[in-house]
């Protein structure tokens, strides 16, 4: 990751007197930060060394199985005050390492890191990092898709007003709502797995990628180093690697994992918003708990505070992109040592964002409550200027003149409108229909006219359609970890 010049240093330690990211101590879960973590990052470069060491031994090399013994041993003794002081002094993050490494075992070190250069362990720990990162992320979104499916099934026949432009439209249901959700969610979990299928190791490629030192190690033999990348490459659990690499693997698998996780910000962000909207309309609420305080200052505020950390956080996330976007774009030739410390920075970042976002939102799908009486009443405001179209063809069916009709409806229904918004009053029109002998010949209909279940379409319908063909089979690979509850760390 590191070369002469990138003097990154061991991470600091959180505490009252020194700043800690927010995102690990405050909202990522503990397992997403140890994927980070120095100890994660340098246990994977020692483990690297030892799979690079046992395929050079099986090739031939002259590397004993004491050496290799020793090495194993000592994966996790890792000395960070020692690594720290060594490149402190070398200014070369992986070399103060190999020494360290190289100091609890000594009959290995003269044999740690042969063959290899700096990104043998930087990048390929990356790579194996972002894999392990998404295998962290990828139940918890479909946990979230599963909670919402629970819901809209739940709820795909109750009639809610419909938006556009954020002003009343057609009706939907309040089921059909949260598929709009789930839908989005299912492409990220898609895109997801897709990005990590296509992730490849970057094996043993040597300084400028053309594996000259392990050529010179192995005597020209070719076929031994294909065979040598071959299997490091299984051990770190990859089907393939790249074929063709600089110093680094290519920076566009950054731009690629994190723009999945940029477009999984912006559907958070869109859903939470939906949510903090509808509760402004009291329609619906995310979780609040017993004790939970909304305002310093008003008693009785119920501030939606789990969907604005979302959105909050999903703006970060969304940000990010541009991080790996410059970084692949300005990568001189075969690698320049400018992307290193912009890297150590954003897909951490990226990663913990994400898991903070997702962890939220569960526990936001867990607990969401819905007023049906809110929702109602909002209905009966708007339901009668929708259904005037329903009203006018049933009194043609009863012998009416259309044009006579649509005239009559268009007076009362300025009329009921002035009493909305000029007075502040309830939409009367159904009242001012009903008092009006022309529309006599359907009074009777106006309650079966103004059923709010038929204003909604097919929506119930696709819900249930979309649920069994799409999301449920889309789910059953997670569901071993489907119970798993969210937690908040704060």
């Amino acid at each position: 990751m590191a070369e002469a010049g990138d003097r990154g240093g061991q991470q600091a330690a959180c505490g009252h007197d020194s700043y800690c990211s927010p995102l690990a101590s405050r909202y990522a879960s503990p397992e997403m930060c140890f994927m980070f973590s120095d100890r994660c990052k340098f246990r994977t470069w020692r483990q690297l060394w030892l799979w690079l060491a046992e395929a050079e031994q099986a090739l031939g090399l002259p590397i004993t199985d004491e050496q290799i013994q020793e090495m194993k041993s000592n994966l996790d003794n890792i000395d960070f005050k020692m690594a720290a002081e060594k490149e402190k002094q070398l200014r070369h993050d992986v070399m103060a390492h190999v020494h360290t490494f190289g100091h609890c075992c000594q009959k290995a070190a003269a044999i740690i890191h042969l063959g290899a250069t700096s990104c043998y362990v930087g990048d390929n720990t990356d790579l194996i990092i972002l894999r392990n990162a998404i295998d962290l992320l990828l139940p918890k979104l479909a946990r979230v898709i599963s909670r919402l499916a629970d819901f809209a099934k739940e709820r795909a026949d109750l009639p809610t007003l419909g938006f556009t432009h954020f002003q009343p439209a057609q009706l939907t249901t309040v089921g059909k709502r949260c598929c709009l959700w789930i839908q989005d969610l299912c492409m990220d979990l898609q895109n997801l797995k897709r990005v990590q299928d296509d992730l490849r190791f970057r094996g043993v490629k040597g300084t400028t990628g053309t594996q000259a030192s392990f050529l010179q190690l192995f005597e020209g033999d070719e076929q031994k180093v294909e065979q040598l990348d071959k299997m490091v490459t299984e051990k770190a659990g990859f089907n393939r690697a790249f074929i063709i690499t600089g110093q680094t693997y290519t920076r566009k698998v950054d731009i690629e994992v994190l723009s999945v996780l940029a477009s999984l910000g912006a559907s958070v962000h869109k859903i939470c918003t939906d949510i903090r909207l509808l509760a402004n309309l009291k329609e619906m609420e995310e979780p609040f708990e017993k004790q939970q305080i909304g305002s310093s200052a008003m008693p009785y505020k119920r501030n939606p505070m789990r969907s604005e950390r979302c959105c909050s956080l999903a703006r970060h996330l969304m940000t990010l992109i541009m991080d790996p976007l410059q970084t692949a774009s300005v990568q001189w030739f075969e690698r320049t040592l400018d992307d290193s410390a912009n890297r150590r920075i954003c897909l951490a970042e990226a990663f913990l964002t994400a898991d903070a976002i997702l962890n939220t939102l569960q526990n936001i799908s867990e607990g969401l409550v819905v007023y049906p009486k809110v929702i109602e009443r909002r209905i009966r405001q708007e339901l009668p200027f929708m259904a005037t179209e329903n009203i006018i063809m049933a009194m043609v069916k009863s012998g009416g003149n259309r044009q006579d009709c649509h005239e009559k409806i268009r007076v009362l229904s300025q009329e009921a409108a002035a009493v909305v918004k000029q007075e502040g009053g309830d939409n009367d029109l159904i009242e001012r229909i009903q008092a009006d002998a022309y529309f006599s010949p359907i009074h009777s209909q106006l309650d079966r006219l103004l059923d709010p279940s038929s204003f909604t379409g097919r929506a119930s319908r696709q819900v249930q359609r979309f649920l069994e063909e799409e999301v449920y089979p889309l789910l059953k690979p997670y569901e071993s970890v489907m119970k798993v509850k969210a937690e908040l760390c704060l």
